[in-house]
């Protein structure tokens, strides 16, 4: 069985990979973040795989300021989320993070965040913007859910509906 906060970290990696394509499901988002990314000066593979990673360290800073445990995850609010991603010092995200990580890709991207944001100038503007970004597309996400108050478990449950993969 796996232990609880890699589960953890993995129901937030997953939140994170979910987010741009539900995003993208309203027309023109895709393209206007893509031409946020150029003017911000970061090349779009690595801003988007950034967004994603960003997602998921938002997540788990709530999930784990809240103390929740992973099968509890799905109960954490989209809007807690995005409010983490702009009102958490980028160091603050990187908190109570497993110490090894299953997937290479989620180390590889924690590594590049936690450079960026130990770093001045152009790093720490790009990380600014991103941060922004992650909160934007949240926000998208909840004001587009039925629910008065969307879960990340909602999320991850239309994400499966639309075929996304897990």
């Amino acid at each position: 069985m796996t232990p609880d906060p890699d589960t953890l970290w993995s129901r937030c990696a997953r939140l994170g990979r979910v987010l741009l394509p539900m995003v993208d499901q309203e027309p023109g988002r895709r393209a206007e973040r893509h031409e946020n990314l150029r003017i911000w000066d970061i090349d779009t593979t690595v801003g988007e795989r950034t967004i994603e990673v960003f997602t998921a360290l938002a997540a788990h800073a709530v999930a784990v300021d809240a103390a929740v445990l992973a099968a509890q995850f799905g109960s954490l609010s989209v809007r807690s989320v995005a409010e983490a991603a702009t009102g958490k010092q980028d160091f603050e995200l990187l908190a109570g993070l497993p110490e090894t990580f299953a997937d290479g890709r989620d180390e590889q991207a924690v590594k590049r965040f936690r450079l960026s944001a130990y770093e001045s100038g152009q790093a720490s503007r790009q990380l600014f913007q991103l941060s922004r970004e992650v909160r934007h597309s949240l926000i998208l996400l909840a004001e587009r859910a039925t629910a008065p108050a969307p879960t990340c478990g909602e999320v991850l449950r239309q994400a499966a509906d639309v075929g996304l993969p897990h």
